[in-house]
C-alpha cells in the first residue's frame, strides 16, 4: 500500500476584508472536518517570518494556497521560500466565476457566507484528493 503524502493548506491571513475570513473558514472546514487525516495547516505569518519547519514541510510536501484576493500573498510566499504550490485558489476570482457576492463583514460570516465557505471547502477537498491520487 502506497502512503499518500499529507497536503499543506496555506490560507490567506488578510484581516482587511471578508475574503480573508472566508478563506480561513473554508480552510478550517477542510483541516478539521473534511480531510483532517490528510491535511495540515501552514501558518502564513509564521511562514513569512522564516520558520524553518514551515518552510521545510512546504519543500517536501504538496501545498494548496487559498488566497483571498488577486495579491496572492500565500502563493507568492510558498513559491519564494519553498516551491511552487501544487494547487492554488484565488477566492475573489472564484466567487466572481460562481456569481457569488463576497462577505460584507470581515469579522462575522452570515449564513450565506458560511455556505459559500463550505462550497469552497469542497473544492479544496477535491484538490487534496487529486494531489494524493497523483502521488
Amino acid at each position: 500500500m502506497k502512503i499518500k503524502p499529507k497536503v499543506g493548506v496555506v490560507s490567506c491571513s488578510g484581516e482587511c476584508c471578508g475574503l480573508g475570513t472566508l478563506s480561513r473558514v473554508a480552510t478550517r472546514f477542510v483541516l478539521e472536518d473534511l480531510r483532517s487525516d490528510q491535511t495540515v495547516t501552514i501558518c502564513l505569518p509564521l511562514f513569512l517570518a522564516g520558520e524553518t519547519e514551515e518552510h521545510g514541510f512546504a519543500k517536501e510536501h504538496p501545498t494548496i494556497t487559498v488566497d483571498g484576493c488577486e495579491k496572492l500573498c500565500a502563493r507568492k510566499a510558498v513559491t519564494k521560500y519553498s516551491k511552487e504550490p501544487a494547487e492554488g485558489v484565488n477566492v475573489e476570482a472564484l466567487l466572481s466565476e460562481w456569481g457569488v457576492e463576497p462577505p460584507k463583514n470581515r469579522r462575522v460570516l452570515d449564513t450565506e457566507d458560511v455556505e459559500t465557505a463550505k462550497r469552497l471547502a469542497e473544492l479544496l477537498t477535491d484538490k487534496v484528493d487529486e494531489i494524493q491520487e497523483a502521488a
